[in-house]
C-alpha cells in the first residue's frame, strides 16, 4: 500500500492542510499512516499548550546539547531533511509571531516534534513496513568534468533489486545508464539499467551478479546509438559497502 508523503503529514499534524477525502480514505484504512499523523499530532499539541507559560528561566545547557542530538538523526537520514527543513519553517515563522520568553519552550517542543518527524521519513525510507532490507549501499560522486552540485545514493536490496536515487546530472540529449564495473579491470562491467529520466528508480540486479567484484557503480551519458557498450562518457561513480 503507498503511504502519505512523510512532509505531507508533517502539514496536517500542524493543521497547515485540511484532509483531502482520499486522504481521509487512506487513513481509515492504513493503520501505520494513522499512527504516525497521531504521534506528530500529540506532540505538536504539547508545544501548543506551552503558549500560556510566563518567566521561564533560561534552559540549562545540557537540554540544548539533548535537542542537538535528537535533530542530527532525523536531519541524516536519506530523505529526512526535507521533512525536517519543512517543519523548521513553520515553526521559525510561528517564532517570529510570539514573544521572546517563548523561544526555549518552542525550541524543546520544535525538537520533539522534529524528532517524530524524523523517525517517519526514517522508517518509511528504510522499508519497515515493506521488510526492505539493504545488503549494500554506495555514494555517487560526481566525475572531474560533471558539475559538483550532481551526486546520488544507491542501495542494494535482498530482493535483488538496486534502488538508484541522482540529482543534478546534466541534460543528455541520449539516456543515463546504470552499470556495475569491476575496478580492478574496468573493460568488466554489467549494464543494469536506464533511469528513463527519473532521479528515483528501482532496477534488477542480474541473476548472479558477484557484488564483491562487480562494486563500482556508474552512471553514463549514452546516446540513441544501438550500440550497448558504455559509451565512455561516466557521470558518476561509487563503490558499492556492506
Amino acid at each position: 500500500m503507498q503511504h502519505l508523503d512523510p512532509d505531507r503529514l508533517v502539514l496536517l499534524a500542524l493543521s497547515e492542510d485540511q484532509q483531502h477525502s482520499d486522504e481521509s480514505e487512506h487513513l481509515a484504512g492504513c493503520a501505520g499512516c494513522r499512527y504516525d499523523l497521531e504521534s506528530l499530532r500529540e506532540v505538536s499539541e504539547i508545544g501548543a499548550q506551552t503558549q500560556d507559560l510566563r518567566d521561564l528561566p533560561p534552559p540549562p545547557e545540557h537540554l540544548w546539547r539533548a535537542i542537538e542530538a535528537e535533530i542530527a538523526p532525523a536531519a541524516a537520514s536519506p530523505g529526512g531533511s526535507a521533512a525536517v527543513t519543512d517543519l523548521a519553517a513553520h515553526r521559525g515563522r510561528a517564532h517570529r509571531r510570539r514573544s521572546r520568553w517563548l523561544a526555549p519552550v518552542l525550541a524543546a517542543a520544535a525538537a520533539a516534534v522534529l524528532a517524530v518527524a524524523g523517525t517517519v521519513v526514517f522508517d518509511r525510507l528504510a522499508g519497515r513496513t515493506g521488510g526492505e532490507q539493504v545488503l549494500a549501499r554506495a555514494t555517487l560522486a560526481p566525475l572531474e568534468t560533471v558539475p559538483a552540485a550532481a551526486g546520488g545514493d544507491v542501495r542494494v536490496l535482498a530482493d535483488g533489486q538496486m534502488r538508484v536515487d541522482v540529482r543534478g546530472l546534466p541534460l543528455t540529449t541520449g539516456f543515463h545508464e546504470v552499470w556495475l564495473i569491476d575496478p580492478d579491470d574496468l573493460t568488466k562491467m554489467v549494464a543494469i539499467g536506464n533511469l528513463s529520466g527519473q532521479p528515483d528508480v528501482v532496477l534488477p540486479v542480474p541473476v548472479g551478479t558477484d557484488l564483491n567484484r562487480y562494486r563500482l557503480v556508474d552512471v553514463s551519458d549514452e546516446p540513441h546509438d544501438g550500440d550497448a557498450t558504455h559509451s565512455g562518457r561516466s557521470l558518476l561513480r561509487g563503490t558499492l559497502t556492506s
